[in-house]
């Protein structure tokens, strides 16, 4: 590193602790996030660092990532993509490639998810022209269960894509299993999970596939970004060539000839020897992040162990603290599992004397940040109305976190303090609409 480059780190490590300083948290004033972004002056260093090295493209950083985040989830291959919505267009597009013949997903064939959950789990279903199957969810835990996954499953199925809801693992052992059984695939949506873990095992390692992101609001930032991962080398040479344009070369941008035979390729209807860094084996998209956003990824996962232990600790500071109010539904860990936490989602009783909107109104005006879980039941949505779909069961859960459910911040910023002025708040609400 030359000596004026060092100069400008160090000038960023002093700017960042002179414009980041704590300020005392101010009841009723200081904003309480449901989410955030926890960044420290490793985190801008190595921003700059990578901007001063002009490292604009994915790159050295990215492989880097992509090699260490692999490890961390148990799974053989990762490959970086520009964000978690990506991730998961990228994972069921998979499914459809020519490359895996028979067992290639076509359309009007099912794949089965969830009616309570966030819009880009199921929008690759139909932009694939699949159909998607939804079930219904418990309250406490928000997640399906194996029977109703097993009794979705018809002639047409041939994959499932669950998220773990908010972090909490949805009963993965089982629902690999099933799809063992009848030979479908599973892809498993890690987006709030990563660090979770079901019979001691880490989420995302169950499936033939697992997405990640990184948005702010997740585990680890890059600001944008997301990830693929899989230990099936097929599946992962299929998501990087959908992810690069759909080209059938894997040298990286700027690499030449790593097969030795960069000139000796005939495929399609192309001449011979045509140059196989141009020959594109998918219809494919440019899905990659930046060398940038990996360096921030890499300062993050340094800090993940940290980042979960948070978690954990303030989800359980408001679950111990709200324990045995009326009214309100609390959340449970799926049995057998051990999360690392997104959210803390709570369900007014739809018996309550009280609504959730007028609860979430009032922690709102007391700056305590809500956010709804997500689509609620996503089937009710306007985008959804008129797409092909199926659906097993009643939807009843769905429908009652659609009008009924909220949750609040657990993330590594909030602090002591913070928590329990949330939970005195609710508190103070609830005796009062007694």
């Amino acid at each position: 590193m030359s000596d004026r480059k060092e100069q400008v780190l160090e000038e960023v490590r002093k700017y960042h602790q002179e414009t980041s300083q704590e300020r005392g948290f101010v009841p009723g004033t200081t904003e309480i996030w449901p989410s955030g972004a926890v960044l420290d002056e490793t985190d801008r260093t190595a921003l700059v660092e990578a901007a001063l090295e002009m490292r604009i493209a994915a790159g050295r950083s990215s492989r880097k990532f992509e090699s260490a985040f692999a490890r961390r989830l148990k799974r053989r291959k990762a490959h970086l993509t520009n964000s978690g919505s990506s991730a998961n267009l990228l994972a069921v597009s998979a499914l459809t490639s020519h490359v895996l013949e028979d067992r290639r997903l076509k359309p009007g064939d099912e794949v089965i998810t969830v009616a309570a959950g966030f819009p880009t789990t199921v929008n690759p279903i139909l932009q694939n022209g699949l159909v998607p199957v939804f079930v219904d969810v418990d309250l406490t835990t928000y997640n399906a269960t194996a029977d109703r996954v097993a009794a979705a499953i018809g002639p047409r199925t041939r994959a499932i894509i669950i998220a773990h809801a908010l972090g909490n693992p949805f009963p993965v052992t089982e629902i690999a299993q099933l799809a063992e059984e009848h030979d479908l695939f599973l892809i498993e949506d890690n987006c709030d999970a990563v660090g979770s873990l079901y019979d001691g095992k880490l989420t995302g390692s169950f499936g033939d596939m697992t997405t990640v992101s990184f948005y702010p609001a997740h585990h680890l930032t890059m600001g944008e970004g997301g990830c693929v991962l899989t230990s099936n080398l097929s599946l992962a040479r299929i998501v990087e060539s959908l992810r690069d344009w759909g080209r059938d070369c894997w040298c990286e941008p700027g690499e030449n000839d790593k097969c030795l035979k960069r000139f000796q390729y005939q495929m399609g209807k192309l001449p011979a020897g045509y140059d196989h860094k141009y020959i594109f084996s998918h219809v494919g998209y440019n899905l990659k992040a930046t060398d940038i956003q990996a360096a921030l990824g890499l300062t993050q996962l340094a800090k993940l162990d940290d980042f979960i232990d948070a978690r954990k600790r303030n989800w359980r500071r408001l679950r111990d603290g709200l324990d045995g109010i009326p009214g309100l539904l609390l959340p449970e860990a799926t049995p057998r599992s051990d999360p690392s936490w997104f959210g803390f989602v709570l369900t007014v009783d739809p018996e309550a004397p009280f609504s959730r909107a007028e609860l979430v109104a009032f922690l709102e005006d007391r700056k305590i940040g809500t956010r709804r879980l997500f689509g609620g039941n996503l089937t009710r949505h306007p985008a959804y109305i008129d797409q092909p779909h199926r659906i097993v069961g009643e939807l009843t859960n769905s429908d009652i976190i659609t009008d009924h459910t909220f949750w609040i911040g657990v993330y590594p910023a909030l602090t002591d303090e913070m928590l329990d002025y949330v939970t005195a708040s609710i508190k103070e609400f609830v005796a009062a609409h007694g």
